[in-house]
């Protein structure tokens, strides 16, 4: 296991992601303003599989929407395919979803009036893109719901919802996916049926980003990403579990 300083060893191949100086602040009050990322840089190329970690409240999150375009950065720079998001209408950021980008949330946001089924294959109707019903039972079953593809969202347990949220964001193999904690609500062998699928994308080409808590799960990307404190304290490669679980402990360098 290497931990390596986060300005060396440069994702190899074309960039799908790339982060400049990200900040971001909220305002907690009149003249107050919170710091939750402060100075973000980094890049990911196709292929590349990289989980982020950290301790709560140490800005994980928080990157992970402002990479995906999902929420304005204060400052600094996110491009997506070469292009500035801040310089993308929404119709635009709306089309990559549809086409190029996945991205699973942790609150799921199924449409609650259709089925798993059409949850699933909501965003390539949106792009007017046909795929064959057998593909997507094919990944349904995959992910342990083939059997409730009729269900709808009000219905299910929030592991099968997690896991349409998952197929929704797979299906149209996308270039680019992000994920926030997208095993949290899972048993360990439900689980490791989305991280097998997500792990086939990856290596179709794909790029994968990730928030995780399980370090485990963390130590099976390419690069580790450790925040803290709204920085990226350090990069690991090539680590184990136990590795990744105590560069979340460490305190952030001064």
């Amino acid at each position: 296991m290497a931990l390596i300083p986060l300005n060396d060893g440069e994702a190899q191949g074309p960039a799908v992601l790339e982060a400049r100086d990200v900040r971001k602040g909220f305002q907690v009050r009149r003249g107050e303003t919170r710091d939750v990322l402060r100075g973000v840089t980094l890049r990911v190329g196709a292929g590349e599989r990289v989980a982020v970690v950290g301790p709560s409240g140490s800005g994980k999150s928080s990157l992970l929407y402002c990479l995906a375009g999902l929420d304005p950065v204060s400052s600094g720079s996110v491009a997506l395919f070469g292009r500035d998001v801040a310089s993308m209408s929404g119709a635009h950021l709306a089309r990559e979803y549809r086409e190029r980008v996945g991205f699973v949330f942790q609150q799921y946001n199924l449409v609650s009036t259709l089925s798993g089924f059409e949850n699933a294959v909501l965003p390539m109707r949106l792009s007017r893109r046909r795929v064959a019903a057998d593909v997507v039972r094919s990944v349904l079953d995959r992910l342990g719901v083939g059997d409730r593809g009729r269900a709808l969202p009000g219905t299910m347990s929030g592991g099968e919802q997690q896991r349409f949220a998952i197929a929704r964001a797979l299906i149209a193999h996308p270039q680019l996916v992000f994920a926030d904690e997208p095993t949290g609500a899972l048993d360990s062998e439900n689980a490791d049926a989305v991280v097998e699928h997500l792990e086939s994308l990856s290596s179709s080409g794909a790029a994968l980003v990730y928030v995780t808590h399980d370090p485990s799960l963390a130590a099976r990307a390419d690069r580790v990403l450790v925040m803290r404190d709204g920085v990226l304290a350090a990069e690991l490669r090539g680590a184990d579990g136990a590795a990744v679980l105590r560069a979340m402990s460490a305190p952030r360098a001064a």
